[in-house]
């Protein structure tokens, strides 16, 4: 299973320029978390201050105990154990075939033998679809299977804890449905916790368990997916739905005059081009058939149930139209008749549901 990974205080700055202020959050063990924000918030350096790659100048990183931010450098070095990271680019040797890429840290970090070591690489090739492919070099695949290939190479040391730096990027939609369903069917082989930095709105509507988003160079939310998903926090709207109106502009926030200015155009009737609004729940990946059951929607079910009374109405209701018979049953809930789901669906968003779904 994985571990949980607690963030408290971060913050980390280059010179005078202010990258990450204050973030804290929890990455619960064996769930998949997704982590949102428009360019230049600081999603990227955020990824390498929980590898150790940066050190931030205040806050703590801890993994299995141990913080990240000030333990000495031997620790450091075999807490990273616990990390698969998959770059944006795949990060794959070029002058490498695929079978010594994906080999590279079996070789690096442990005293397997060859034999060993071409089970595992088989095997992790095998997992990320890549069965056959092992003699090619970088250059002569495509950008999906370098990305698969770079996820390969993350997997082969048993990782507990797996980042995911934009795995859409570069990919055509099909691909990144691919790669969104490997990650799902991943979590349910190995348990371990999964964080995303993605700016593909669908990739974070239909694969975490968890959401965040940072702006302004902080984290403005993070919680149950639910939450920010039915959230009319200006900046989580706007990014959303890929608006220009709001407080995210094209090369930083926006100031009040701006934003008065784009308010008045848009009480005037004028358009942004945005499509329509996506804001809502839709259905999260399921693992693909026959894969193992996913242990962390259990653990993510009980974590949720227990803070539900704390959380915002849509998102309760999402939440709790979503449980099954015997989930409502194992949380003690009342049955609720079809009908008064679908009379409770039509008020959901002008009042709490919590006394309507017979919560305790």
């Amino acid at each position: 299973m994985g571990v949980e990974v607690v963030v408290e205080g971060l913050r980390k700055s280059f010179g005078s320029q202010n990258i990450l202020r204050d973030v804290a959050f929890s990455l619960p063990a064996g769930e998949v978390s997704a982590l949102l924000g428009p360019s230049g918030t600081g999603k990227s350096v955020f990824l390498k201050c929980l590898i150790g790659l940066i050190r931030p100048e205040a806050g703590r990183i801890v993994v299995n105990g141990v913080d990240l931010c000030s333990c000495p450098e031997r620790t450091l070095y075999e807490t990273r154990k616990l990390f698969g990271v998959l770059f944006q680019d795949g990060a794959l040797f070029g002058s490498m075939n695929l079978y010594d890429n994906v080999a590279f840290p079996l070789r690096e970090h442990t005293k397997k033998s060859e034999s060993e070591i071409k089970r595992i690489v088989l095997e992790k090739l095998e997992i990320t679809g890549l069965a056959g492919a092992e003699d090619k070099l970088p250059g002569e695949i495509s950008g999906g299977m370098r990305k698969r290939a770079g996820l390969a190479r993350a997997l082969v040391l048993d990782p507990e804890i797996l980042l995911v730096d934009e795995p859409d990027s570069g990919l055509d939609p099909v691909r990144t449905a691919y790669l969104s369903q490997l990650l799902i069917d991943l979590n349910a082989q190995i348990d371990a916790t999964i964080l995303l930095v993605t700016h593909n709105i669908n990739v974070a509507r239909t694969v975490p368990d968890n959401l965040g988003m940072l702006f302004r160079k902080q984290l403005l939310m993070f919680g149950p997916r639910e939450v920010l998903l039915t959230s009319d926090e200006p900046a989580v709207e706007q990014f959303l739905n890929g608006r220009t109106l709001g407080p995210i502009g094209m090369s930083e926030e926006k100031d009040s005059a701006q934003l008065a200015r784009e308010q008045a155009r848009a009480d005037a009737g004028h358009r942004d081009g945005s499509g329509e609004d996506v804001r809502g729940i839709v259905p999260q990946i399921e693992p693909t058939p026959g894969m193992p059951e996913r242990m962390g929607v259990r653990r993510r079910k009980d974590r949720v149930m227990a803070m539900l009374h704390t959380l915002p109405s849509l998102a309760q209701h999402g939440i709790v139209a979503s449980l099954s018979t015997e989930d409502r049953h194992r949380y003690g809930l009342r049955p609720v008749s079809r009908h008064r789901q679908e009379a409770l669906t039509e008020r959901f968003s002008a009042e709490s549901v919590t006394g309507q779904w017979g919560l305790p």
